[in-house]
């Protein structure tokens, strides 16, 4: 069987999410860098090339400032790829501190060595009007929903005992606002600073906007959760990645999302009630159940470890 060979949206207006909040919280951040001796922008795992903001880079990392690129959720995709991954991000954007974190572990190896290396970053750079406090402070960015505020409390657990100082969700724009410095270590005295998670203002590339979004990095109800579940669909017939189909209840692989959604809807009886023409009311599959447990397959790790930039 065939299956589509590339993604496009079928209306004309693109993927666009940029409330208010972003643009007052980059300025927020700009205002702060004089007080900040490292950056760690932290990404999602799964997306490693699409969807980071270029106005980080332009505006907030600009390469006066030591950088570490995290990428959280590594236990969601393949481990074997990382070095891959790595390689490529030096070659292509010249990143020299490349760390794959599971916010959720406070054994993993990126989380262990997060401070150390931000630490010893920050020694061995020229602090400009830092220069001689014994305190370090990092500032830590992103994109919506890649696991800031959680990597930000598992470092101040892991090192001073104490509980989450930051809320944090699984839906994106949890972090509305640049807070004051949390501190996450005592020895080296090291401080942290949490901010909203910012996209560009706006995403040209539909299918950067669709795997932002499969990943959470938009809210599902801007993108709407079919036609998101239709991205999924589509990357996984493309990459022959076909665990869905025993899970959805299909003998074979498709690329009609319909037929994917209700053959999973009535595996999990989710129906509702619909008035015909004639008055009479019927149930039918609840299509909308059926794409929102879908997609929670993928970001739970049900269909196995997966990089959407593959």
């Amino acid at each position: 069987m065939s299956f589509r060979e590339a993604y496009k949206l079928v209306t004309k207006q693109s993927i666009r999410w940029f409330p208010g909040h972003m643009g007052k919280g980059l300025k927020q951040m700009q205002q702060k860098l004089r007080s900040v001796d490292c950056i760690v922008e932290v990404h999602d795992a799964r997306i490693p090339f699409s969807g980071r903001n270029p106005e980080f880079q332009h505006t907030i990392s600009g390469g006066a400032k030591p950088h570490i690129l995290v990428l959280n959720k590594k236990d969601l995709t393949d481990i074997r790829e990382q070095r891959k991954i790595v390689k490529e991000l030096q070659d292509r954007e010249g990143i020299q501190h490349v760390l794959f974190t599971n916010s959720k572990n406070q054994q993993c190896n990126g989380i262990k060595r997060m401070l150390p290396l931000a630490h010893s970053l920050i020694s061995n750079s020229d602090r400009y009007n830092r220069t001689g406090l014994k305190e370090a402070s990092i500032m830590i960015i992103g994109v919506p929903n890649v696991g800031k505020s959680s990597l930000l409390n598992v470092l101040r657990n892991k090192n001073l005992r104490k509980k989450s100082a930051t809320q944090v969700g699984n839906i994106a724009g949890v972090t509305r606002s640049v807070m004051e410095r949390i501190k996450i270590s005592e020895d080296p005295l090291i401080y942290m600073i949490d901010t909203p998670g910012i996209l560009e203002p706006r995403i040209a590339d539909d299918e950067m906007g669709m795997k932002l979004a499969l990943v959470g990095c938009l809210p599902d109800h801007l993108v709407g959760e079919e036609l998101i579940a239709d991205y999924l669909l589509y990357w996984m017939n493309k990459n022959r990645r076909f665990e869905y189909v025993k899970e959805v209840g299909l003998e074979s692989a498709t690329d009609n999302i319909a037929e994917v959604l209700v053959s999973y809807a009535k595996g999990l009886g989710a129906e509702r009630k619909y008035k015909n023409l004639d008055g009479q009311i019927v149930n039918i599959p609840d299509v909308l159940v059926a794409a929102r447990k879908f997609i929670k397959n993928f970001r739970s790790g049900v269909f196995g470890g997966i990089n959407l930039d593959r």
